[in-house]
C-alpha cells in the first residue's frame, strides 16, 4: 500500500508502570486507511495502554510514534493528531462530564470550532444516528450504564473523527443496543481498532483480529490453535463465547 495509507505506525514501543515487566515490550504496529481491526487479549494485559500511548496519554521509555505520517513527540504534536482520532475510553464516566447528554455530544464539536448552533445540529443528527433521539436533555449522570456507553460513542462520533480506538465498546449494553452499535461501526467508512472479548461481536464489524501476547501484537495467524471444537473465522485466537 501507498504511504498516504498508513495512519497509525508504532516501532519498538517500550512501557512500563514501574519496574517491573515492560506492559508493552518493544511493540510495533501499523493501522492502514481502511482496516478494521478487532485486538483481543486477557485482562490487564496493556490493551488500554495501547491506545493511550497512541493518543499521547502516556509516553513510552523508548521506540517512536508516527501518526498520519508525522512523527509525534510534544503534547502540541499529539493535539493534532486528537483531533482526528476518537478515542472511546472503557469506563464512559472517563468521557462523559457535562450535565446532560446535549451538552457532553456537542462540546467536541464546539472544540472544534462550530457555533452553537451548528454544534446542536451535529449533536441531534449524531444521537439520532444511535437511536438516542429525545436523550438530549437527560442529565448524564443519572444515564443507566449502557446508556452512558451510548452517549459516549456519540461524543466520539460526532467530532467527525477519521480513525476510532474503541475500548470495550459493548460492555454493559443489552442485545438491542450492543446491536445497534454494530449496525453503526457497519455502516462507517472510518478505519478503526476495537478492543473487545466478545469474538461475536467482532466477527460483524472486523476484518482482521490481532491479539495482545506478552506485550506485543501478534496476526491471528502467529497465535496458538484453542481446543474447543467450533468453526467461525477467528478460531485460532484463544477466546470465550458469551453464553
Amino acid at each position: 500500500m501507498e504511504l498516504d495509507n498508513l495512519i497509525i505506525n508504532l516501532k519498538d514501543i517500550l512501557f512500563s508502570y514501574s519496574e517491573a515487566k515492560p506492559v508493552l515490550d518493544r511493540l510495533s504496529f501499523q493501522l492502514r486507511r481502511g482496516d478494521r481491526i478487532g485486538l483481543v487479549g486477557p485482562n490487564g494485559c496493556g490493551k488500554t495502554t495501547f491506545f493511550h500511548v497512541i493518543m499521547g496519554l502516556l509516553r513510552p521509555s523508548a521506540g517512536t510514534i508516527e501518526l498520519f505520517n508525522k512523527p509525534v513527540h510534544e503534547e502540541k504534536d499529539f493535539r493534532e493528531a486528537r483531533r482526528r482520532i476518537g478515542l472511546l475510553f472503557q469506563d464512559p464516566d472517563d468521557q462523559l462530564f457535562s450535565p446532560t447528554v446535549l451538552e457532553d455530544v456537542a462540546f467536541g464539536p464546539l472544540n472544534l470550532g462550530k457555533s452553537p448552533e451548528e454544534a446542536r445540529a451535529i449533536a441531534l443528527k449524531t444521537l439520532a444516528r444511535l437511536d438516542l433521539a429525545g436523550f438530549e436533555n437527560r442529565v448524564t449522570y443519572k444515564l443507566s450504564g449502557g446508556e452512558k456507553r451510548l452517549v459516549s460513542l456519540a461524543t466520539v462520533l460526532a467530532m467527525d473523527p477519521e480513525v476510532l480506538l474503541l475500548d470495550e465498546p459493548t460492555n454493559g449494553l443489552d442485545e438491542e443496543a450492543m446491536e445497534r452499535i454494530t449496525e453503526t461501526l457497519k455502516g462507517l467508512d472510518l478505519s478503526y481498532i476495537l478492543i473487545s472479548h466478545n469474538l461475536d461481536f467482532l466477527s460483524e464489524t472486523t476484518d482482521w483480529l490481532h491479539a495482545m501476547v506478552s506485550g506485543k501484537i501478534l496476526l491471528d495467524e502467529a497465535l496458538e490453535p484453542h481446543t474447543h471444537i467450533h468453526t467461525h473465522r477467528f478460531g485460532r485466537v484463544p477466546h470465550e463465547h458469551k453464553p
